[in-house]
């Protein structure tokens, strides 16, 4: 019998010439093209409703979120809005703190480092605020709850969650999905017998709101407060509100029934004995921009009009057409990757999630696979062009008081929301993060010249919506160990220099080049020569860890931390690449390089390790959750095994002192760090340590929940797109000057494929292998160029020219 395997192979072959063992060229596909794969399902699925929220399924459109919890007799969808936020634009900044630094400085060159931490509380500013959650669509069913055949599923492919059960002699069917193009949640309820939809469908917020019917919409009318404190920050009035200011927000719900009847009055939407139903909702809130303020009648957009023109557009289309068109657009982009890992089949794969979760994890490739496409599913749904980044939580969150304000915290959890982005053909997701950015860097010229007195922009541990860009803490209350870190508008601008190395669009570069150099013009102002005359910067922390000093006391603040002097080499090589390829600014580039040669140096510790201090003190924290010292080797790209055998091999060291226990953020890290060191076994390791239950192996850390949400614990999002980056990561790499075919493939993975991976230098690759060794790969490009590529220790150079497609044997 013929191996479906086979014939999908040939499949990725088609259009091609034979093999023959050298290098092929011919007019291929496009660059970009969508990928596929075998007809496996690429679905999370359960027995049972969700109990809790981090066992409901997600949905999104990039600004509206919901949350299926499935159930029977009472269902609850969870609502976000990615503007509703609390607070408003604000003054932030602290005057005080170049007095403040001046003592700082002083301090650490006295090497009195804690009284440099007590000194570094006079730079911080207010805390940031939070990202609310906008409310609950409630459906209250009179077949109650007993069942038979319960089956709960969100299709990645497809973007729709589906609920399906028996109530007696009738199958009830409830499908939901978040469209983009008609910014709206559709639900349509079904039976296959007639007349058995019946229920009332409500509206309702932990913030401030009343609802209202008007004619045949339920509305709900709300205001968020003016401030919200961070839920680890202990006050009397955590969250306070003002009538006259906050951003208001309206969610519109209309319904459409065939058979019965249906009406609306403002205790909630009515069905009674309805053949099928479909359910419309809007949502809008007034926030008009980050420098606006949020209230209608200060400046604000009035939310009622959006809401209801997008109820008004959508309820107008069949649910066919709704549903065509969510995806349609939901495809474009999820199908342009595609992963195969061994042959389909499996004693797991019938299995519910969360069973399989618990019997297999890691050890599953297909659950891997899901995995994999889980957390570019989630970048699709929370985040698209025109959208607000990705929170800590995505574009989802239950609370009030979130866990750490489901903000920015941009010391690596905002970055590592967007390592998939260019990856794993996902572009156009990563605007929402470059827009926040340019928005990050107008706040963050005022922080700089106000707070130290420095030109450039700045920006520290945490943000918001509304771009606040100085240190938190409340004035004097944060621990310095993280309120104080300074080094985010380096981080961030590597974001810029990416979105341009993997598409290689000249004219986005020029406009983001301005950016990259005001952050680098920060840095030349605050970087300080030290007693060896080498820059460093001062005060430096690594986020989020403290040192011991020979007596014991620990401390947080000193000068030229590893994090930042590699933070900044990253900033002055790409801001000088940049300045090459547009032909500008030499004079700047020749300043930058100049500084860039004074950089403090890597160090090795005694045992073995990279420093991750200018002084080789012990952590506080050994195996603590970052690892902030080795940005060199990922993200970065200065320390490699062929540029720095030695410091490379230091790095290895220190990671190997951090253990492999992780929360589960840090743990998507670590998958990328072993990738970037060649090691797919210990990548795969820390993948099957995160694709765990929670709570399921003595002293375990992080993990994921039932619905496969990363667990820090809590709920942080970065987890699940680090590990698909991390994959994607294992798989290809291109970060050092080539394409890297397979430089981390695990011995478990000995066969398989994936399609439309992305590079630097604006190519996409397909790859197959077998036997752990590499069978083909394509590369294609839009812009045409040359690549040098490397399989194994064979390399050789590749032109691609524009629009073709050059097939590689193994």
């Amino acid at each position: 019998m013929t191996d479906p395997r086979d014939l999908s192979r040939r499949e990725f072959l088609r259009g091609t010439a034979a093999l023959t063992g050298g290098l092929l060229l011919g007019a291929g596909a496009a660059a970009g093209q969508p990928a596929t794969t075998r007809d496996a399902p690429l679905a999370l699925w359960y027995r049972r409703p969700a109990a809790r929220w981090v066992e409901a399924l997600p949905l999104g459109n990039g600004r509206l979120g919901a949350m299926v919890f499935g159930g029977v007799e009472r269902e609850r969808i969870a609502l976000n809005e990615d503007t509703l936020w609390s607070g408003g634009p604000s003054d932030w900044n602290n005057p005080r703190a170049r007095e403040a630094l001046a003592e700082v400085r002083r301090l650490i060159a006295a090497e009195d480092y804690v009284g440099a931490d007590r000194a570094a509380h006079g730079l911080q500013g207010p805390y940031t605020q939070s990202y609310l959650p906008l409310g609950d669509l409630r459906l209250a069913f009179e077949h109650g709850d007993v069942t038979r055949g319960y089956r709960r599923e969100l299709d990645l492919r497809s973007a729709t969650c589906t609920v399906r059960y028996r109530v007696g002699e009738t199958t009830f069917t409830r499908e939901t999905l978040v469209s983009h193009p008609d910014q709206a949640l559709v639900m349509r309820l079904a039976a296959d017998r007639p007349g058995a939809i019946t229920f009332t469908a409500t509206l309702d917020s932990a913030l401030r709101h009343r609802t209202a019917a008007d004619a045949d919409v339920l509305k709900l009318l709300g205001r968020a407060a003016t401030h919200d404190d961070p839920n680890y920050f202990d006050s009397a009035t955590p969250i306070r509100y003002d009538e006259r200011a906050g951003m208001t927000f309206e969610v519109h719900l209309g319904v459409r029934a065939t058979g019965g009847r249906a009406w609306t009055d403002q205790d909630g939407v009515h069905v009674r004995g309805a053949d099928e139903v479909l359910l419309v909702l809007t949502a809008a809130t007034s926030f008009a921009g980050f420098d606006r303020a949020p209230a209608p009648e200060a400046g604000g957009r009035d939310p009622g009009p959006v809401a209801a023109g997008a109820l008004a557009a959508a309820s107008g289309r069949s649910f066919a057409a709704l549903r065509d068109a969510h995806v349609a657009d939901h495809r474009a982009l999820f199908d342009r990757a595609a992963l195969e890992l061994g042959a389909p089949g499996g004693a797991n794969e019938d299995l519910p999630t969360d069973e399989r979760l618990a019997r297999a994890g890691a050890r599953d490739p297909r659950l891997v696979e899901l995995f994999f496409q889980y957390g570019r599913y989630l970048l699709i749904a929370s985040s698209r062009p025109g959208t607000q980044p990705a929170t800590l939580q995505g574009i989802w969150n239950e609370e009030t008081r979130p866990p750490w304000s489901s903000n920015y915290t941009i010391n690596i959890n905002t970055e590592m929301n967007y390592w998939p982005a260019e990856a794993t053909n996902l572009a156009e997701l990563h605007e929402p993060l470059l827009d926040f950015v340019a928005r990050l860097a107008t706040n963050g010229h005022t922080t700089a010249s106000v707070n130290y007195g420095a030109r450039g922009w700045v920006a520290h541990h945490n943000s918001d919506v509304w771009a606040q860009s100085a240190p938190v803490g409340a004035y004097g209350q944060g621990d310095p160990v993280w309120a104080n870190w300074s080094g985010a508008s380096a981080w961030l601008s590597q974001h810029l220099w990416e979105h341009y190395a993997f598409g290689r669009d000249t004219e986005y570069l020029r406009g983001a080049y301005p950016i990259m150099r005001g952050a680098a013009e920060f840095y030349l102002d605050w970087l300080v020569p030290d007693a060896q005359g080498r820059l460093v910067t001062s005060p430096s922390t690594s986020p989020e860890l403290k040192f011991l000093l020979p007596d014991g006391r620990a401390a947080a603040v000193s000068a030229g931390a590893t994090m930042d002097r590699a933070l900044v080499w990253d900033l002055f090589t790409n801001v000088i690449e940049a300045s090459e390829v547009l032909g500008t600014d030499a004079a700047f580039r020749a300043r930058v390089r100049a500084a860039r040669a004074r950089l403090i140096p890597y160090q090795i510790g005694a045992r073995g390790q990279l420093q991750e201090w200018a002084h080789d003190w012990p952590e506080q924290e050994p195996r603590h959750r970052h690892f902030s010292h080795l940005f060199g080797v990922h993200p970065g790209r200065e320390l490699t095994r062929d540029a720095t055998p030695a410091l490379f091999a230091a790095a290895r060291r220190s990671m190997e002192l951090r253990g492999d226990e992780a929360t589960g953020w840090s743990m998507g890290w670590k998958i990328n760090f072993w990738a970037r060191m060649g090691d797919g076994d210990r990548a795969l390791a820390l993948l099957a340590n995160l694709l765990r239950p929670l709570g399921t192996v003595p002293n375990q850390i992080g993990g994921v929940y039932p619905n496969l949400f990363d667990a820090h614990p809590p709920f942080q999002i970065d987890g699940n797109f680090g590990a698909t980056a991390g994959i994607a990561e294992m798989l290809l790499q291109s970060h050092a000057g080539e394409i890297h075919l397979l430089p981390a493939l695990p011995a478990a993975w000995p066969d398989g494929r994936v399609r439309g991976l992305r590079a630097r230098g604006g190519f996409t690759v397909d790859i197959a292998w077998t036997g752990g060794a590499l069978a083909e790969a394509a590369l294609s490009s839009a812009r045409g160029g040359v690549a040098r590529v490397r399989a194994g220790t064979s390399v050789r150079e590749v032109r691609v020219r524009a629009g073709e497609r050059v097939v590689l044997s193994g």
